[in-house]
Order: structure tokens, then C-alpha cells, then sequence
């Protein structure tokens, strides 16, 4: 396995980087309709195609997801999904019309040092576009396509996936643009939350201090204007889900960034999951494979938010955060 979210038979992601812009986009595309749902938990999140992801709603599968940076105008990260996408003849036929179903999330990355000065209309499109054309099993983490111009509250964010075999038997796979509020590390220490999850290494093997220091009564947060972070994620597994079951392992999935980011889910958040199943594999007990997948889900999501803040490199730009690599690495 590759560690990554596209050991989940049935996806492959892409990324679109600019570093200059100090920002990207992320996109998964699935190689049939995907049965999705989502869970929204922060206090200001920036979504699309979301409402049609309820489990009364018609539609009942997806084509991809975006995750993008560029706050709302990051939203437009789909529309060139959606053009790759209408190139190869992927999409909804209605009448004679085709038209792909991309739901996406965005987080806030204008005021982290890049050139934003882009002009009438701004480049997600473009990079959705390209983040789609780029679309393979094998991607890189850290400073990349969504995860670009992410932040947390002392180092630099970004772009991270794991994946692991659920006791039920099935894979699941996460990806994850950490932009949080919060931290995703013991304060002054390169301790990850994420610790007791880690496997074979994978974000330094350092496991937890012992004995745990004594937190501070005021979290880490970073201040600024409600929706001005963001975690937002895939989670994905190869079983044969309803839009019902995917809802609860979107929901499931937020104790992930529980175990991983502290503070989560504040006012100054927009924490969005997606829940995508790709359908190869068929639950034997509906409920506690579920259970069991969920479970898994949890695991990988801390363990890919870790990944994304140790594998990401500081940005070009001077004044920009450091990264755990910088201090620790």
C-alpha cells in the first residue's frame, strides 16, 4: 500500500500548485460515481454541491471532489473539474446536456503572503483544470494543491493522506488540507496529538512526552476573522455504502480532527468532511461493518492531518511560517 488516500480502489487524485500565489487546488476523481455524503462542523465554512449531498437528495452519486484554496473564490476550482471532466464525456446526461457532479470545499489562504493580485477573475478555475488533468494514483504531500498555502497557528499547514485496512476488511483512505485554527502539535514541542495513531513512522515516530505537560488554560488559535482557517477532507473506503452510511462516516470522521488538531470545529473554522464510497466491496453486517469502518476512518484522518503538517515545507515568501521540518526536522 501506498499510504495514501488512492490505495481505495475505484479514485485517483491531482494537484495544482503556484507557489507564487501561494496557493492550489486538490482534486479527486473517481473512475465510476461515487455514493458521497458530508458533515460540516466549523463555524464558517466555504462549500459547493453540498446541499444535493443529503441522503433525501436526488442525485445519488458524485463525479469528484475539489478541495481548494482561495476562500470563496477558490469555489470556482470546480467549474474547471467540471470542464475536464465534460472533455472526457464523465458527467449526468440530462437530455443532451452532460453535466458533471463536483462537489468541493474551500480554505482561507488570501493574506499568507502570495501574490493575490491576479486580476479581474481569479485562477482556481484554471487550476482545477489542471489539478484534474493531473489526476494519478501517486502524489506528493506537504506544500501542494490544496494544502499550498495552509497554515495552523504556529507552522505551516498542508496536504496529507493515509490509508489502512479496516478490521472488517475493507480499505479507507483520507485526505486532508490542514488550515486550522488550531494546532496539530503539544505546544513547543514536535509531539503530533496525532501520536497514538501513527504507523511505521510515518510523521517521525516520536510518539507523546512523557509525562504530558500540563496544557496551558488559553488554547492556540490563531485570531483571526471567523472562517479564516479551515480543515477540510476526503475520506474515502472501498465498500458498497448508501448516501445514509456515508453521512455517518462523514460524521464519525470529525473525531479524526479531534484527535489531531486542538483547538477544532471553532467559530474561526469551516471544518467540512466529505464521505465518498467507490463500491467494490459489500458489507456483510451493515452495522457493525460500519462501525468498523468508521472506526478506521477516524485513525487515518489524525493520522493524515500529522502527515500534512510533517511533510510540508515552508512557503517562499518572507514572514511565512516555519515548518516542522525547519524545527525539528
Amino acid at each position: 500500500m501506498r499510504n495514501l488516500i488512492t490505495d481505495v480502489a475505484g479514485l485517483k487524485v491531482g494537484h495544482a500548485t503556484d507557489l507564487d500565489l501561494a496557493s492550489g487546488v486538490t482534486a479527486i476523481l473517481f473512475d465510476e460515481p461515487a455514493v458521497a455524503s458530508v458533515d460540516v462542523r466549523g463555524g464558517g465554512p466555504g462549500t459547493r454541491e453540498t446541499d444535493l449531498l443529503a441522503p433525501d437528495e436526488t442525485v445519488g452519486a458524485i463525479h469528484a471532489v475539489t478541495l481548494s484554496g482561495g476562500s470563496a473564490f477558490g469555489l470556482d476550482a470546480a467549474a474547471g473539474v467540471m470542464a475536464a471532466l465534460a472533455e472526457q464525456g464523465i458527467g449526468y446526461h440530462v437530455g443532451t446536456a452532460l453535466v458533471p457532479i463536483v462537489p468541493g470545499a474551500v480554505l482561507f489562504d488570501l493574506i499568507n503572503g502570495g501574490n493575490k493580485d491576479w486580476g479581474r477573475f481569479a485562477p482556481y478555475r484554471d487550476l482545477g483544470y489542471a489539478a484534474a488533468n493531473a489526476a494519478g494514483l501517486d502524489m506528493p504531500l506537504g506544500t501542494v494543491g490544496a494544502g499550498t498555502g495552509a497554515t495552523t497557528v504556529n507552522l505551516k499547514g498542508g496536504l496529507g493522506s493515509a490509508s489502512m485496512v479496516a478490521a472488517s476488511g475493507h480499505t479507507v483512505g483520507a485526505l486532508v488540507a490542514v488550515n486550522a485554527c488550531g494546532a496539530t502539535n503539544l505546544p513547543d514541542a514536535p509531539h503530533f496529538w496525532a501520536a497514538p495513531f501513527e504507523q511505521y513512522g510515518e510523521f517521525g515516530g516520536l510518539g507523546l512526552p512523557s509525562p504530558l505537560p500540563v496544557l496551558p488554560e488559553r488554547p492556540p488559535l490563531k485570531g483571526l476573522p471567523p472562517g479564516a482557517n479551515t480543515t477540510i477532507a476526503l475520506v474515502a473506503t472501498d465498500a458498497m455504502l448508501t448516501k445514509a452510511q456515508c453521512k455517518r462516516l462523514a460524521v464519525m470522521a470529525h473525531d479524526g480532527y479531534a484527535h489531531a488538531i486542538w483547538p477544532v470545529h471553532t467559530p474561526l473554522d469551516g471544518d467540512t468532511i466529505f464521505a465518498a464510497a467507490t463500491g467494490r466491496r459489500p458489507l456483510v453486517d451493515p452495522v457493525f461493518d460500519l462501525a468498523l469502518i468508521g472506526d478506521a476512518v477516524v485513525r487515518t484522518l489524525a493520522r493524515a492531518c500529522a502527515r500534512a503538517v510533517h511533510e510540508a515545507t515552508a512557503l517562499p515568501q518572507p514572514g511565512t511560517l516555519p515548518a516542522w521540518r525547519d524545527l525539528w526536522g
